[in-house]
Order: C-alpha cells, then sequence, then structure tokens
C-alpha cells in the first residue's frame, strides 16, 4: 500500500530543491517506489529517507557523522571511525590498482545530490568529513536499481542532498595529535573551507595526518634437529606525515546542465630507520651481529577530474567525465654491518622508482526506451602507465664498486628498467527493467579490449578482448525484505608492478622479486545471493550473502628459476580456482531493552578456496585466503550530555592462512584487534573525540618454514617464528565549526 504521508513528504522536500535534486523523484515516482521516512519506518520497497531532523539529537558536525548514525551504513573516515585494520607484522600484501572507472560498481556507493565525484584519490566518499551537517537537507539510502543513478551494481547507494539555494560559506577545522606507545607524538589538522555562491558549489581542504610507525619486531628461529639457529631482533621506526590540498567545485550551468571539478595533490614521504641485531645460537653460541638501515622513501601523487551533464527536456542525459593522475614513488634502501668500536660498512644497496599514469575518459547517453525500460550506452577509455627502474649493489670483492649503487658492486637484475603501457577500450550498454514494483533486472553488456606494450629490458606488444556481462535481479518480498541475485564476469586488472623486478621489503634474506612479463589479465565469474531484511521502527538492518567466484588464469606465485640453476619466483596465471564465502551481518538498535540509543553492529564469515598449487601440485587454498572473519561492535549515544562512544573487535578466524612459495611457507594468525573512541561535544558546539586504535596490544605472527631450493625437493632449512607490532596509539581531536 502507498503511504500518502511518506508521499507527501517526499513531494513538499523535492518541490523546494533545485534541479540537482530531480535524479531523486524521477527515481522514486517512476519505480512507483515511495520511501521510508528513516524515523517512522512507514513505507516502502527501495529507498529509506533520512531528513535532516532525525540526527539533530546527536549533534552531528559532518555528513560522516550523519552516514554513521544509520544502521547498516558506519563508513570508516577522517578518523572518525572505530574500526581498525590488522596492520602491523612483515607480510606480503599483493596490491592491485582499479581498472578505470567500469561501467559499474559494487558494495556500498556515495553519491553527493545524486553524482559521484569524478575521482579515484579524491572520491565521493572523503568529501564526507569536509561537509558541514547543517549543509545535507537529507539523507537517502537506495536499495533498487535505476537508470537515474550515477552508479550501478551497487548493493545499495547512499545519497547525500545538500540544501539548495543558501549563499553561506562554513569553515571546519579540526586539531589532532597522536600518541604513540613508545612515547612520541605527532601533530596533525585539518581545514576545509565550503560554501555555496549562486550556483557554484564548493570545499577546498588542506590537511596533514600523521603516520608515525614504531614496529618492533622478535623472532626465534630453529634448525631442523629442533635446536636454535637464531633470534632477532629489529626496530623499524618510520617517519610519515600525509599533506593534501583538494577541491570539490560543483556548478549549475542551467536548468538542464551541470559541470563538477575535483583536483588533489598530495605529498606522503616515508623516510625510515631500522636497528636490527641478530644473535647466532647454533652451537650453544651467543654471536651478536648489529645492522641499521637507512631507507629515505619519497611519494607523492596528483589527481584532477570532472565532468559534464546534460539533460534534455524528455529526460534523456548525457555525461562525458575525465580523469587524470599520478602517483610517483622512490625509494632508496641501505644497509650497513655496525660494529662494536662504532665502525659501520655498507653490504646494501637498492634504489626503486615506480611512477604510474592514469588517464580516463567516458562517456554515456541514458534514454528511456518505453515503459519500464531504460538504457545506457557509451564507452570508456583509459590508459595507464608504469615507469619503473631497480638498482641492486652489495658488497663484493668481485667487481669495482660504483657511485651510481652507492658505491658498491652493481648486480644485474633481469626486467629492471621497464615500461608496461596499457590501452583499453570498453564500450558498453546497460538496460534497466523494472518488471514491476518489487522486482527489477539490470543487464550490463560490456566488451573490453585493451593492447599491453612493454619496452626497455625487453620489448613486447600484446592485445587481449573480454566479453564481460553481468544481470543484477532484486526482489522486494515485502517492504521489509529485499532479494538480490547477481551475476557478472569480472576482469582485474594486473598490477604492474607484478610485471618488472621489484625490492622485496618483507624477506630480508631476498633483495629482490622478479617480474613476469608473460603476465595476462585473471578474471573469474561471481555469483552472488543476497537477502537483506530491515527491522520494523527504524531498529536496524541484518542480510545475509552467499558468493561464489569461479576464477579463470588466477594468478598466485609460479616458478621462474634460471637456467643456471637459481631457484626464483613470480606473480603467474596458474589455471583456476574457485573460492565460497557466506556472511552475514547485522546492525540493531537496542530498542527491545530500551535502549534505542545503542547501535550493535556485527559480521560473522565463513570462507574457503581451492586452487592447485603450481609449485608442490597439490589443491590448496588461496595465498594468503584466511577462515573468515568474526566483528563486533557497538556504539553508544547519550544525547542528553552529548557523548557517544563505542568499542569494536575485529578477529580473523585463524588456521591454514597459508601463503605457498618456492622455497618457502607462511602462515600468519593474531588474536583480536580492538579499537575505541569517546566524543563530547562541549561548548560551542566544539566535539572532542579519543580514539584508541590496538587497545589490546596485539602483535601479528608468523611462522615461516624455509627449505633448502626447491619446496618439492622437502629439504628442510629452518622454521621462523616471528611476531611484530606497534603498540596502542591513541589520538586526540578537536574539531568544530565556525
Amino acid at each position: 500500500m502507498i503511504d500518502l504521508c511518506s508521499l507527501s513528504f517526499r513531494l513538499r522536500r523535492t518541490a523546494r530543491a533545485s534541479k540537482a535534486k530531480s535524479l531523486s523523484l524521477a527515481f522514486l515516482l517512476g519505480t512507483l517506489s515511495v520511501s521510508v521516512v528513516g524515523q517512522d519506518n512507514v513505507g516502502d520497497e527501495s529507498t529509506v529517507v533520512y531528513p535532516a531532523s532525525y540526527f539533530s539529537q546527536y549533534s552531528p558536525v559532518t555528513a560522516l557523522d550523519m552516514l554513521n548514525r544509520i544502521p547498516g551504513m558506519e563508513v570508516a573516515g577522517g578518523g572518525r571511525s572505530a574500526g581498525g585494520g590488522r596492520n602491523s607484522g612483515n607480510f606480503r600484501n599483493v596490491s592491485r590498482g582499479g581498472r578505470g572507472l567500469g561501467a559499474g560498481s559494487s558494495g556500498t556507493q556515495i553519491l553527493i545530490n545524486g553524482k559521484r565525484t569524478a575521482g579515484k584519490n579524491n572520491d565521493t566518499q572523503s568529501q564526507l568529513t569536509r561537509i558541514d551537517a547543517e549543509q545535507v537537507e537529507y539523507i537517502e539510502i537506495i536499495r533498487g536499481t535505476s537508470g537515474d543513478l550515477d552508479v550501478r551494481g551497487s548493493t545499495q547507494v547512499a545519497n547525500i542532498v545538500l540544501y539548495e539555494g543558501i549563499s553561506n560559506t562554513t569553515i571546519n577545522y579540526e586539531l589532532n595529535a597522536d600518541y604513540y606507545q613508545d612515547s612520541n607524538s605527532a601533530p596533525g589538522g585539518s581545514l576545509t573551507y565550503g560554501g555555496q555562491t549562486g550556483n557554484l558549489n564548493y570545499l577546498i581542504n588542506a590537511s596533514a595526518a600523521p603516520r608515525y610507525d614504531h614496529r618492533v619486531l622478535r623472532e626465534d628461529s630453529i634448525l631442523p634437529d629442533t635446536s636454535a639457529n637464531d633470534y632477532i631482533h629489529e626496530d623499524r621506526i618510520r617517519e610519515q606525515t600525509t599533506y593534501t590540498l583538494s577541491t570539490n567545485l560543483d556548478y549549475q550551468i542551467s536548468d538542464r546542465s551541470s559541470a563538477r571539478f575535483n583536483a588533489l595533490f598530495a605529498e606522503d614521504d616515508d623516510p625510515t630507520e631500522v636497528e636490527r641485531v641478530t644473535v647466532d645460537l647454533r652451537d650453544g653460541g651467543f654471536i651478536p651481529r648489529w645492522e641499521r638501515e637507512d631507507i629515505p622513501g619519497a611519494k607523492s601523487n596528483w589527481e584532477i577530474g570532472g565532468d559534464y551533464e546534460y539533460r534534455r527536456r524528455n529526460g534523456d542525459r548525457f555525461k562525458m567525465l575525465f580523469i587524470a593522475n599520478e602517483n610517483d614513488t622512490a625509494r632508496t634502501r641501505e644497509r650497513w654491518d655496525v660494529f662494536a668500536d662504532g665502525s659501520d660498512n655498507k653490504n646494501l644497496f637498492l634504489d626503486s622508482s615506480n611512477v604510474i599514469n592514469e588517464r580516463i575518459v567516458r562517456g554515456s547517453y541514458t534514454m528511456d526506451l518505453f515503459e519500464d525500460h531504460n538504457i545506457e550506452f557509451g564507452a570508456e577509455r583509459a590508459q595507464t602507465i608504469l615507469d619503473s627502474s631497480l638498482a641492486l649493489g652489495i658488497a663484493s670483492s668481485d667487481g669495482v664498486g660504483s657511485p651510481d649503487h652507492g658505491g658498491l658492486v652493481p648486480i644485474a637484475v633481469p626486467n629492471a628498467n621497464t615500461r608496461v603501457e596499457e590501452e583499453r577500450s570498453e564500450p558498453f550498454a546497460i538496460h534497466n527493467w523494472r518488471i514491476n514494483s518489487r522486482m527489477s533486472l539490470e543487464t550490463s553488456l560490456v566488451y573490453e579490449f585493451s593492447e599491453i606494450t612493454q619496452s626497455g629490458d625487453f620489448a613486447q606488444t600484446r592485445d587481449f578482448s573480454f566479453f564481460k556481462p553481468k544481470l543484477d535481479y532484486r526482489f522486494n518480498v515485502t517492504p521489509q525484505l529485499q532479494l538480490r541475485m547477481l551475476v557478472e564476469k569480472f576482469v582485474r586488472q594486473i598490477s604492474f608492478t607484478d610485471f618488472v623486478a621489484t625490492t622485496d621489503q618483507e624477506d630480508n634474506d631476498s633483495n629482490t622479486l622478479a617480474g613476469n612479463r608473460n603476465l595476462r589479465p585473471d578474471y573469474w565469474w561471481n555469483y552472488n545471493f543476497l537477502a537483506e531484511y530491515r527491522l520494523p521502527n527504524d531498529m536496524g538492518v541484518v542480510s545475509a550473502n552467499f558468493y561464489h567466484h569461479r576464477h579463470k588464469d588466477f594468478l598466485q606465485r609460479i616458478d621462474v628459476s634460471s637456467e643456471e640453476g637459481q631457484v626464483a619466483s613470480a606473480a603467474g596465471n596458474i589455471g583456476n580456482g574457485d573460492m565460497q564465502v557466506f556472511e552475514l551481518k547485522g546492525s540493531v538498535r537496542l530498542s527491545m531493552f530500551n535502549l534505542p540509543n545503542v547501535l550493535v553492529t556485527g559480521r560473522a564469515s565463513a570462507r574457503d578456496s581451492q586452487v592447485k598449487d603450481p609449485f608442490l601440485d597439490v589443491t590448496r587454498r588461496f595465498n594468503n585466503y584466511h577462515r573468515g572473519d568474526l566483528n563486533f561492535g557497538f556504539r553508544h549515544d547519550i544525547p542528553s550530555r552529548r557523548i557517544n562512544w563505542g568499542l569494536e573487535l575485529r578477529d580473523r578466524i585463524d588456521g591454514n592462512t597459508k601463503r605457498y612459495e618456492i622455497d618457502d611457507i607462511e602462515e600468519d594468525h593474531a588474536d583480536p584487534w580492538i579499537t575505541g573512541f569517546l566524543e563530547v561535544i562541549a561548548f560551542d558546539d566544539v566535539t572532542f573525540r579519543l580514539d584508541a586504535r590496538n587497545l589490546a596490544d596485539i602483535d601479528r605472527c608468523r611462522d615461516r618454514t624455509r627449505y633448502v631450493g626447491h619446496i618439492a625437493d622437502n629439504i628442510l632449512e629452518e622454521i621462523e617464528y616471528m611476531c611484530a607490532g606497534s603498540g596502542t596509539t591513541v589520538t586526540l581531536r578537536v574539531s568544530g565549526t565556525f
């Protein structure tokens, strides 16, 4: 049944809004889907509306504060989340870049006035801490699909709708200081100037975020006969502060056209110093060896992006956007033996540089074919370029030292100086069919073709093409219960650093990692089944999700040993692999216990995977693929005192979380990661917030079994037991608006 109060509420608000809000009205009325007013939880199937008045009791400062009060929508950002990550420890982490923008997205997407930001580093979510809460008129949680949406394929969309027609300016400030377990402290802060002048909306932000880290590592190792081998104690101190300057501009050119522009520049240098002592315990001895390392690291990145949209009188929409960015990373690692008399001797020089450029342009046209049928078609063109160089020098009596290698003897590294360039084109068509008032089907047809060219130490050109269909079916069984089925083919962009030789930052016994110039993009079929239930009276959201991935040309480590018998591995395609995940999530207010301002969140998942190992020819789990997660947290708001506080516990199900290499097997484990916060809003609406990360002071540990030569020869060399951690970090923040 259509709720007339909700409809009237929406129509009054939409009538006051500017043309930028026509997206919301078109979506709501075009799909005959009446929204739910958040605090009353009356109405219907796809969209839930939370007006600004819903959040007034919490005295929010930013749009992020508001979004985090919505059940099922807690978003990390700006240091305002009680979340954390188990990032301490000495473990390999292979990251992979995004593949342009794509014709669709998954997960929760953030829109502002119905638009996403044309950016990757400077994205829409990053704006949430910069938007003053007083600028927000209402927030929509959109669970359906529509051709009017700026993103496709998302589980749900959070649309932050701002007041229009108010010419004012605000200045948000934040001062913060991090306090670390080693008694060091580091200051930071941000300043945001935002407002509206006529048809121009603008945000300008400058920030300094401390990233200091002091990690202490302890490692014991034993020999095959279980006798002691050695003991290592390492102190690694990283002095890092991220400086960022960004801007977001939004201009309403006319009733039917608008444009946005975004820019960002950041410096993220991370100079690191290492002190290490290794004690040789073999044969009952106690022979120490001291080393130190100096690793000046320079990082910077910039990005510009923009888009233009034109709406015809018949509702058709044309949109163009562009993004250009660059990430520049340079790192020089030098290591010295330190002697008892205070003298030292350099034994290692590693200099690496990576510059990654990306340029994207995308155009699309959206139109109604006929009633309840909408289509978007267009094309995306992207260029990604990596320029990589690596120089290795070691202390050796064979050869002549070079000033370009820190005075040490140069060592030739295959594939060390390489340029990798990908040119990719992607025409697409997306059809949205509103089957009836409760069902929708979105079909995407995408064809991708690309050319990857390598030059430098090696030269070759290869072409690839993929057809990438997607089906997204949604059924609102009741106003509260939604079922979703998703089937799609996903192609992952290869991390360009896997093509080239790189430094090995995770293993002191290995200086470099080999690259593989013959990599192919891997892809998988994703079969996803989701059920989401919104509890009555805005009590919360619970969901269950099962998905299965069928991988093709799966990327893992493979054997690239040289003919001379030197054992080496690199990232490579190994064939098929399967993974399954079952996940339960909940975000519930404790209204049944007369505690409506306590929001409890939880997540539990069970995971499994299977792949044929290329080294041992046995079926095993994916590398670093854990068995599941158990997360629990709560947030307690006390509006009468203007206080809120919360805790979060994140744990990973340990056991058989391994990484297979050509000459070792690693298995890592850790205790639960606990974070907490306390926030008080005091005089003149100034917010004081205390965040604590790693409250339990846990270490992350790794057991590594090393072999002599190839792992298949099964000649055990040693077993290492390592634990590392950075201790508890406490952050004090003071923020406000004027």
